[in-house]
């Protein structure tokens, strides 16, 4: 099965509210891991845990932005948004991490911000987990310095778990640093660094510059339509119109 083809069937089964169609995606052995929550649920008893769940679940599920793999793993990022009509409510975001054997998941770990926990500070949605300001700060540190020296958002298959390790930090942890210490998701807060270089090569004065294309899959996208759809949602435009824009102004 192909990565897309996973994730459609795996969303597709969250809005049919299909707890078995969703365990099934597990191997016999496979865990599926509520970050959050810090709850890992093996497959006979995600079925139980989801159906209850799902008893109260009002919401509708979509992907957001590019599926990533890489090898034996899957990331993606989703929407959620309020299934019934005329409800008030935000919509929030979360990201899945699978790792795979041959067509079925070891592991699926769901990452997500749900909008109950709005009201509350960010100290108390994290009491619990261990990280503390000091630690927080440090890994800040350690993570921009990936970033901005060493440029790791240039590779298209980084994920949570890949950058977990470069920066030596537990993934929930790394998680919370990126939620709470920069106010971003993980998609986000990576995307942010390959847009910003992005607009570097778009604006840069070599002859003849590099095609919109060439551009995208440089700073670490995997699709044309995933960097055209975060640069448009980060600048309200499109790369070409930005690059035309910026000639413009050169020229005047």
């Amino acid at each position: 099965m192909q990565a897309i083809d996973f994730v459609a069937s795996y969303i597709d089964a969250w809005n049919h509210k299909d707890a078995r169609c969703i365990a099934d995606h597990l191997t016999k052995d496979g865990i599926y891991y509520d970050v959050p929550t810090e709850q890992h649920h093996p497959k006979p008893e995600l079925v139980k845990y989801l159906s209850d769940f799902f008893d109260h679940d009002q919401h509708h599920y979509s992907l957001a932005g590019e599926v990533m793999t890489g090898e034996n793993t899957i990331a993606f990022q989703y929407r959620v948004d309020a299934e019934v009509e005329g409800q008030v409510e935000p919509c929030w975001f979360g990201a899945v991490f699978v790792t795979l054997e041959g067509d079925l998941a070891v592991q699926i770990s769901d990452y997500y911000k749900p909008v109950e926990l709005a009201g509350k500070s960010e100290t108390d949605k994290y009491a619990k987990s261990g990280l503390n300001e000091e630690l927080l700060e440090s890994y800040k540190l350690e993570l921009t310095g990936l970033m901005e020296n060493e440029q790791a958002y240039l590779n298209p298959s980084l994920t949570l778990p890949k950058l977990s390790s470069m920066v030596r930090c537990p993934i929930n942890h790394l998680s919370q640093v990126i939620n709470a210490g920069f106010g971003m998701s993980f998609f986000d807060y990576l995307n942010s660094y390959r847009i910003e270089e992005a607009k570097r090569l778009l604006t840069d004065k070599t002859d003849p510059q590099p095609a919109i294309l060439t551009v995208a899959f440089d700073v670490g996208f995997n699709s044309n339509s995933a960097f055209y759809s975060a640069f448009k949602r980060s600048c309200g435009q499109t790369p070409a119109h930005f690059r035309r824009e910026n000639r413009k102004f050169a020229a005047d």
